[in-house]
């Protein structure tokens, strides 16, 4: 048995106790069992935004990484001098030629598993339910998001992160779960985020939660199958900077994105001219494994006071596969990361948050086809800010007609990659 090189600096970790968490509206769907890109009734979406709601206002996920000493042989393997037998999880590194490793904790919090409890209590099944596949598509979103910013901390040594193996993979008993919630809890640095406890099942509690090892090698190795354990491969996440690998499961191109075709009779409402320099200059189509597409608008104004100052509202878009109309899955409208001309609009300096959450909850023709913004009718607005609803309807039907414009056009010319 030989120890991996001296680590040379400092061991990595990761103590996020209040992640921020986005969790995609078809992500939360397949968890809740709708087949692909359905309408929900009004009943389900009423339960799917509270219970969003809810755990946005009273959820605390956290997450902790933290990094372990790794000696691997050929039939041995050691963490932290703890000795796991599994034959899989020793080959998984093996096989990858892992370096270091990281011992990894990810909980929704118990907040959501306490109060899901009180909801069944209290004879509110569907309450339950909803919340309940919510708390399980955070796990989900937070293991998907960490693997991204695991290759960042890892990066500066040359590596990246292998995808995470648990206790209950194959091969790995789930009563295993004692070992290494013993390991994470006796060799960290300062306690857990949030409180986390294994029942002698090797169950967790709260259930919402997951404990991993996750090795970490220097870059994607060539040798046949060492590129799929990459986590990149298994993971949906497509705005992550750090893929190095496609998603198994992504369709062709030519599957995600055909060309759109106008419904006859309809028309733009916008110069062709400069519906065709907005498609190359300002929107940004993104295929995703699923079979949605991500597209984005970038709208630049100014203020209807303070002497016209500029403003840039970023309009983002989730649309259903090509087969089915591109449906509107998910609309948001909000203002750029570096705007701040939107707090100088005559409505944000006289009620902000009433601006604010109109601007958040006005979703014009979600769950219906893109090619339905050309048959929309929409008051004229010349004004370049948000203020009242007229002018705040007539961007996004420019930004929807910049998108669907984009989809008319050869999906070559433009960018795939997220803004």
């Amino acid at each position: 048995m030989s120890a991996t090189p001296e680590i040379a600096r400092a061991p990595l970790e990761l103590f996020d106790a209040r992640p921020v968490v986005e969790v995609a509206e078809v992500e939360y769907r397949r968890l809740l069992g709708y087949p692909n890109h359905p309408v929900p009734g009004e009943r389900a979406d009423e339960l799917a935004a509270w219970a969003r709601r809810w755990f946005g206002e009273h959820g605390r996920p956290w997450v902790y990484v933290r990094e372990a000493e790794l000696l691997l042989a050929a039939d041995t393997l050691h963490i932290d001098g703890v000795e796991f037998r599994p034959a899989p999880l020793r080959d998984h590194l093996r096989r990858a030629d892992a370096r270091r490793a990281l011992v990894v904790a990810v909980s929704a919090g118990a907040a959501c598993e306490q109060h899901a409890h009180q909801l069944w209590q209290e004879g509110k099944p569907d309450e339950y339910f909803f919340l309940e596949m919510f708390g399980s598509a955070v796990v989900e979103r937070l293991v998907a998001t960490l693997n991204g910013r695991l290759c960042a901390l890892a990066e500066r040594d040359g590596l990246m992160a292998l995808r995470h193996y648990s206790p209950g993979y194959s091969g790995w008993d789930v009563a295993e779960q004692n070992k290494l919630f013993d390991l994470i809890v006796r060799c960290g640095a300062q306690s857990l985020p949030g409180p986390l406890e294994v029942l002698s099942s090797g169950m967790l509690r709260p259930k919402k939660s997951l404990l991993a090892i996750v090795g970490l090698v220097p870059g994607v190795r060539a040798e046949p199958g060492v590129a799929q354990m990459v986590p990149c491969a298994s993971c949906s996440f497509a705005r992550c900077q750090y893929r190095r690998v496609s998603y198994r499961h992504a369709p062709a191109a030519s599957e995600n994105m055909q060309a759109l075709s106008p419904a006859r009779g309809a028309t733009y409402t916008v110069n062709p001219r400069a519906l065709r320099k907005w498609a190359q200059e300002r929107v940004r189509l993104e295929s995703r494994g699923d079979g949605s597409l991500a597209a984005t608008f970038r709208f630049d104004g100014t203020t209807c006071s303070n002497m016209g100052r500029p403003l840039a509202f970023d309009y983002v878009v989730t649309l259903g596969a090509s087969r089915d109309g591109y449906t509107i899955l998910e609309a948001d409208c909000r203002p750029a990361p570096d705007d701040d001309g939107h707090r100088f609009t005559c409505a944000y300096l006289s009620d902000s948050p009433a601006l604010m959450q109109a601007i958040a909850t006005e979703k014009p023709l979600l769950g219906r086809p893109l090619d339905e913004v050309l048959m929309w009718s929409r008051p004229a607005a010349s004004s370049g800010c948000h203020c009242d609803a007229a002018s705040r309807a007539h961007k996004w039907g420019l930004a929807l007609e910049a998108i669907h414009f984009a989809l008319t056009q050869s999906t070559n010319d433009f960018s795939t990659t997220s803004p």
